[in-house]
């Protein structure tokens, strides 16, 4: 990451913690808040096929096991793994956090 994209990050965390924090008092409704998290929060990178099966082979762990940790079939994580599907909602969150926090952060 570049020293802008650091400091605009700070920046945006601190907006971010600003608002949220003005919500919480009551001078921000909730709709506003929203478009708040819109602005200020990182999206979640898209997962494809071969990054979740590498992301699964550096934790070393099986296909069933990442099912049970993100709460979806086996055979969700297999038709993932060969680009039937796509991962979304807290599925995708969780292969994120998994990712960029490590497994230990589930266990």
């Amino acid at each position: 990451m570049t020293q802008t994209a650091k400091a605009n990050s700070r920046i945006l965390e601190a907006v971010h913690e600003t608002a949220d924090d003005l919500h919480r008092l009551g001078f921000i409704d909730k709709c506003k808040m929203r478009e708040f998290d819109v602005l200020c929060l990182r999206p979640v990178p898209v997962y494809d096929s071969s990054s979740i099966r590498a992301l699964r082979e550096r934790c070393q762990i099986s296909q069933a096991v990442l099912a049970n940790l993100l709460n979806t079939s086996l055979s969700t994580v297999q038709k993932w793994e060969i680009g039937d599907k796509k991962p979304s909602g807290p599925s995708l969150k969780l292969l994120n956090l998994i990712d960029r926090k490590g497994l230990e952060l589930l266990l």
